[in-house]
């Protein structure tokens, strides 16, 4: 994200946020993730992160759910995927960072005979063997992700099933505010299936509709704002919804957009819907809610320490205290930028007892002890 010089500030980013996290934010939290949104999203940027422009070279600037101003950076809609994909190609090309693929961790390993809790490694298995083997570290990150599968419907991987949160918890670190599940209101419901496509929040602020089977808007009935009211809100009216109609889903109405603009917004979920047999300019999409997004996790300090001494955890697995009891859209985004450059920072401070800060590049620098 980044702020909109004409018409946003920080401030109201921080209160979009505290507003949607419906008084369990942390407030120092909300104000330093934002406040470092510009130096992160800069730094990807640099990395070779491409995002969508206006015709001016000015950064496109999108709307959603619980936003009062355009403020959300994308490209096309594979903004996750296009930041995963710049940052996979600068891993394989550091020659200092070993990846280990298809291992399965299974535990966080502890020094039990420490006077107080510390992680010293993992235990992982490899997909094609049995065995288990170990890696001893001074400092161990968990970057795991939710728990989605344990629902019946998820936009979540079938990987996401909130292992990180359950080692972390069996080596003693503290886990605060599970019950704080996140729904997106918006995916392409299809029977018989339980991982469901995940149509963009931005989809809603580009002017789609949420309609029942009558065709008309209910979403005003529980909020002024309507489609772009926050998650929680819009998910809650689509479950009264389906309540009083016992239908299984209702509809997302994208008739009366500019068909071309949408194509050229949104290409991956266009092909989706064509794949699927829908025709936007003349359909309606069925959609249902799903569990979609971890609010609580492994709790962590500002620089993503856990409980445990040379523990971390970043991203969904974690609590931050920067989404509450419900995530403004596209935050996560911005905290997984911030706090794995404060955690990068503090991992280089406690290891190499060097205190100054360093910028992206620097830290990446430095070879494994």
């Amino acid at each position: 994200m980044v702020c909109n010089r004409l018409t946003d500030s920080f401030e109201q980013h921080i209160q979009d946020t505290l507003a949607t996290g419906r008084g369990k934010c942390n407030t120092k939290v909300v104000e330093m993730v934002i406040k470092q949104a510009p130096q992160r999203l800069n730094a990807l940027i640099k990395w070779g992160a491409v995002f969508d422009t206006e015709k001016d070279g000015q950064l496109a600037l999108a709307l959603e759910g619980g936003h009062t101003q355009n403020r959300v950076v994308h490209y096309k809609d594979q903004t996750g995927w296009h930041i995963q994909d710049v940052l996979w190609n600068r891993i394989k090309n550091e020659a200092n960072i070993e990846v280990i693929p298809n291992a399965f961790c299974v535990d966080v390993i502890t020094n039990r005979d420490s006077d107080e809790n510390e992680a010293i490694g993992m235990s992982y298995m490899l997909e094609s063997q049995s065995e288990l083997k170990i890696i001893y570290a001074k400092t161990t990150v968990l970057a795991t992700g939710g728990c989605g599968q344990l629902f019946a419907f998820t936009s979540n991987s079938t990987i996401a099933t909130g292992d990180g949160v359950a080692m972390a918890f069996r080596a003693g670190a503290t886990i605060t505010d599970m019950q704080y599940i996140q729904y997106h209101p918006t995916a392409l419901y299809e029977k018989g299936k339980s991982n469901l496509f995940l149509i963009s929040e931005a989809v809603r602020g580009f002017g789609g509709y949420v309609v029942n089977s009558h065709g008309k808007r209910f979403l005003f009935n529980s909020d002024s704002r309507g489609e772009l009211a926050t998650r929680d809100i819009v998910t809650a009216a689509i479950f009264e919804e389906l309540k009083h109609s016992a239908e299984s889903f209702v509809y997302l109405d994208l008739r009366h957009l500019n068909q071309d603009e949408f194509k050229d917004h949104f290409p991956t979920i266009y092909e989706r819907f064509i794949s699927s047999g829908l025709h936007p300019e003349k359909d309606l999409v069925p959609i249902v809610p799903v569990a979609h997004y971890q609010c609580g996790g492994i709790a962590v300090n500002e620089y993503g320490q856990t409980s445990v001494k040379n523990l971390y955890a970043l991203g969904e697995c974690s609590c931050t205290g920067l989404h509450g009891a419900n995530r403004l859209a596209s935050n996560s985004l911005l905290e997984a930028l911030v706090y794995s450059f404060n955690a990068a920072q503090q991992i280089v401070t406690s290891i190499y007892g060097i205190e100054q800060k360093f910028s992206c590049t620097q830290l990446i620098e430095f070879e494994s002890p």
